[in-house]
């Protein structure tokens, strides 16, 4: 089954209005159209520190957040082959120390593409994972 893992300023277009309603559309759209989304524990994390200083949400609404992510998504744990992994993405790749969890993440957990703004737009890491930056396709 193809799935996908979507990164964390995907998800803060979808949830804050940051002014660019283009954006803001597109980040719903893919959300709303994959059938399997994973993220990991650190968009999750990323995403609630964003939504608690950029929209300043309370702590109930991240509570509320929180399980929303658990109740809706494939949630991918780091333990210390993810760690290893990541180190080795990064002296083969040159990714930056986040972007190799991200995409660690993203290949263990199968997902086939990686929705992503930050990252380099139609990249294929290791034969596993390609990399979308889906505001390229307007």
């Amino acid at each position: 089954m193809n799935s996908a893992f979507i990164d964390t300023n995907i998800w803060l277009y979808a949830i804050i209005d940051c002014g660019d309603k283009e954006k803001t559309s597109i980040a719903r759209e893919v959300i709303k159209n994959e059938k399997q989304i994973n993220i990991s524990i650190q968009v999750v994390n990323e995403v609630c520190i964003n939504l608690i200083k950029k929209a300043k949400l309370s702590e109930t609404e991240i509570e509320k957040t929180i399980n929303s992510f658990y109740k809706n998504y494939q949630i991918v744990s780091i333990n210390q082959k993810s760690l290893i992994t990541a180190c080795n993405l990064r002296k083969k790749h040159g990714f930056s120390f986040w972007d190799s969890f991200i995409i660690c993440s993203a290949i263990e957990s199968q997902s086939n593409i990686l929705f992503s703004e930050d990252m380099q737009h139609n990249l294929t890491v290791e034969k596993k994972i390609k990399i979308i930056n889906p505001f390229k396709l307007i």
